[in-house]
């Protein structure tokens, strides 16, 4: 009989922890559903420049990307970090100077029109201004070196032209008569 006690002790602690284990599992996967349907809900609730943000800022995972179309996970985290803090009701700029603090430049499209950002701006102007007149004086003076004589096309022109302007030299008679003769000698 002892070993039948054991046996259903054995029976009953493997029930026990079964279903100890499913409730564990249960109270989990409710605080799952629980959270996401909370996250889903603020997402929802998040202002429309909080996903306009994503398409304006560079990537810090993918290089020439906009984090909107970065397929890496970090980015994934990081658009759904923007959203949540803007459905708490962080501001567009305070939310865009934490990322600006945390990853830097590396997110801005384009340089800061200040210190040596202002290069990329005003070094294309100074060239276009600088260099308009130069090319032009260069076209200029190799235009007048020519001998500004055209060059003349009399093969193109008698060859192109479906009507002669000078009369043919042989006449249809004389042409019969080469003709006739080529032929009796072949």
């Amino acid at each position: 009989m002892g070993h039948l006690v054991h046996a259903m002790r054995k029976r009953w602690s493997r029930q026990l922890a079964i279903r100890a284990l499913c409730a564990v599992l249960a109270i989990s996967s409710v605080g799952f559903v629980l959270t996401n349907s909370n996250e889903a809900a603020a997402i929802e609730n998040a202002p429309p420049w909080a996903y306009a943000m994503a398409h304006d800022l560079m990537s810090p995972y993918c290089p020439g990307r906009t984090l909107a179309e970065c397929p890496s996970p970090q980015a994934t985290t990081l658009r759904f970090e923007i959203l949540m803090q803007a459905a708490a009701g962080a501001s567009e700029d305070e939310v865009r100077a934490m990322l600006e603090s945390r990853y830097g430049d590396v997110l801005l499209a384009a340089p800061r029109a200040e210190g040596w950002g202002l290069s990329a701006y005003v070094i294309p102007i100074v060239f276009f201004v600088l260099g308009g007149p130069v090319v032009f004086l260069i076209i200029r003076r190799l235009a007048s070196k020519g001998s500004g004589e055209p060059i003349p096309a009399q093969g193109i022109e008698s060859a192109s032209s479906p009507t002669q302007s000078e009369p043919p030299s042989h006449t249809d008679a004389e042409l019969e008569r080469q003709l006739e003769k080529e032929l009796a000698e072949y």
